[in-house]
């Protein structure tokens, strides 16, 4: 053992872990990701003595999982929406600008950014292509239930990360 007692890291741990969870539903903390830095830095400071290799690798692939599921899900949601590929891209192209407005502006708050972004690029790309604001906003509704979906399987995934993880390092 470093520097860290043990049960002092292992605090530190978990009461990130649980800002990370709270992260996943308020769009200005990075969720998942401080999740598994959480686990991450736990592992390195201990030397992963306490938690496996294996365990971490999982905990990997359940944070890349949820992590990605912003793209996907939303995707998913606004095509079946109605939302044609381009309408879908611009939504990611909108995300991506949103973020990086609101990451300049107010700093934290590029997950709220990329929200907004999303959804006006959906809507507006939509609109543009039907001129018809009821499938536009079809198609924006349908974005937004895949972000809500998004939400939930990452606080699913969130809190089965964090379980495996004190159950993990608990048991040895």
């Amino acid at each position: 053992m470093g520097v860290i007692p043990a049960a002092a890291a292992f605090s530190l741990a978990v009461v990130t872990m649980l800002v990370g969870l709270v992260g996943v539903i308020l769009p200005v903390l990075p969720g998942l990701v401080l999740i598994w830095l959480a686990a991450l830095g736990y592992g390195l400071v201990e030397g992963f003595a306490n938690m496996t290799l294996w365990t971490f690798a999982g905990i990997t692939l359940m944070t890349a999982a949820g992590v990605s599921a912003d793209i996907w899900l939303t995707q998913l949601g606004a095509r079946l929406g109605g939302a044609k590929l381009k309408s879908q891209l611009a939504g990611l192209a909108g995300g991506a600008a949103g973020a990086l407005v609101f990451l300049f502006f107010g700093g934290i708050t590029a997950g709220l950014g990329a929200i907004l972004g999303s959804i006006a690029g959906v809507l507006g790309a939509e609109y543009l292509r039907a001129r018809n604001w009821e499938d536009a906003l079809r198609a924006g509704g349908g974005w937004l239930l895949g972000w809500l979906a998004s939400t939930v399987l990452q606080l699913i995934l969130g809190v089965l990360i964090i379980a495996l993880f004190v159950w993990q390092v608990l048991a040895r």
